[in-house]
């Protein structure tokens, strides 16, 4: 790829120190207009400064998108259809973000006949490769500047300094000089890496964590809350209707006061490394222990089951970028169909970083019936006997290896 080639370029922009540095190197070393895109997927930080510094830095066209109710909708909720969680432990918040960021720019970069895309991914990272992949999927003629695999400022340091020579104004942060954690937050989590969690023995500080009460702090009495699900998805909390957005941003508030969903993980990147990351997720883990509740009330059990095989796969694709790849779509469209029934209510229990779920019901889907699964007499709604047979069946082929070997 010539930089001479490229004459416009759509850069997904924070305003922070690495996308402003970023900017300025486009515009000197590839000649570029620059267009910024900045995603609105509830982080929770004001975004306008973003806009003046772009205007700063004389850029004409500036996008600042609120994409919070699309996030939430259109990647959340379907993730959680799936019940995915990578390696057992991460809920994806960051992984189902990037698939949603790089839709966007290739939508601006076609509104604004741009000829290229650029991010601020580093080339360790997963970040890249969930960018450029679905990048890729909706434009394969796309170009891709990756900066952080082609300059030499590969340091805080120096990225301070070319900052500082061209006049970059970059806020500071903790002690004045850095920020100690790489963070990432959207409506779903914040992450942590780099400092002090990269000895993975060191216990995070407790000053790290931001949306979250430590657990021992958390009330001494136990919160109740009732998640109402039409097909799969939450449309309402304790009766009351929200979107999807709203659901989400209400459960990280309930679930952070009651000091749920920190995890401390280390994991498998997609490009090989180990990475220890700490996350907080409190509406996420709700949801995920509200939906799996519904589901066992409502989901026949092969159907359940084979989910749960399917669902190690799907975390993978998202996590390492696939979410517009053939075979994500195959299992959402599969995930999906079995979600029709799982409508009704689930009461939990939060206590202290603990969710319980300790009811649920629906009026349409049920498949619990008491009358079978009575401990007391049933009146003949399942006889006892048939077992005799059910047993003897599914035992031959031990019984007939068992003389063998005897």
């Amino acid at each position: 790829m010539a930089k001479s080639d490229i004459k416009k370029v759509v850069l997904a922009y924070s305003g922070g120190l690495d996308t402003s540095v970023i900017l300025k190197w486009l515009q000197e070393e590839y000649g570029c207009e620059v267009v910024t895109f900045t995603a609105d997927i509830g982080q929770g930080e004001e975004l306008e400064p973003a806009r003046a510094k772009a205007l700063a830095a004389g850029i004409k066209e500036i996008y600042i998108d609120d994409l919070r109710e699309e996030f939430v909708r259109d990647f959340v909720f379907p993730m959680f259809r799936a019940n995915a969680l990578y390696e057992g432990e991460y809920l994806l918040g960051t992984s189902i973000a990037r698939p949603l960021i790089a839709k966007r720019l290739i939508e601006i970069a076609a509104e604004t006949g741009a000829d290229a895309i650029a991010h601020g991914a580093t080339g360790k990272g997963n970040d890249q490769v969930r960018f450029e992949l679905t990048a890729f999927a909706l434009n394969p003629e796309i170009k891709i500047i990756a900066p952080w695999r082609e300059w030499d400022l590969l340091s805080r340091e120096k990225l301070m300094d070319y900052a500082a020579s061209r006049g970059i104004a970059v806020e500071m942060k903790r002690d004045g000089t850095k920020s100690p954690y790489s963070m990432d937050a959207n409506l779903l989590h914040i992450s942590y890496e780099g400092y002090d969690l990269e000895d993975p023995w060191v216990e995070p500080g407790a000053d790290m964590w931001r949306w979250t009460v430590p657990p021992e702090q958390a009330p001494d009495r136990p919160t109740y809350l009732t998640l109402t699900f039409e097909q799969g998805d939450v449309v309402a909390i304790d009766g009351q209707a929200m979107s999807p957005a709203q659901v989400l941003a209400e459960l990280n508030r309930i679930g952070g006061a009651n000091g749920i969903g920190r995890a401390d993980i280390v994991e498998n990147r997609y490009v090989g490394m180990k990475s220890r990351g700490c996350y907080e997720t409190p509406g996420g883990t709700i949801l995920l222990k509200a939906h799996r509740a519904m589901e066992s009330l409502t989901l026949d059990r092969e159907a359940a089951h084979l989910k749960d095989e399917l669902m190690p796969r799907y975390a993978s694709l998202v996590y390492n970028g696939y979410w517009f790849a053939p075979e994500r779509e195959m299992l959402q469209a599969a995930i999906d169909q079995t979600q029709q029934v799982v409508n009704g209510e689930v009461r939990l229990k939060l206590y202290k970083g603990n969710v319980l779920a300790v009811g649920r019901r629906s009026e349409t889907n049920s498949l619990f019936d008491t009358r079978i699964a009575t401990f007391e007499e049933d009146a003949g709604a399942y006889h006892q006997g048939d077992a005799t047979g059910f047993i003897r069946l599914n035992a031959l082929r031990l019984r007939v290896a068992a003389r063998r070997r005897g």
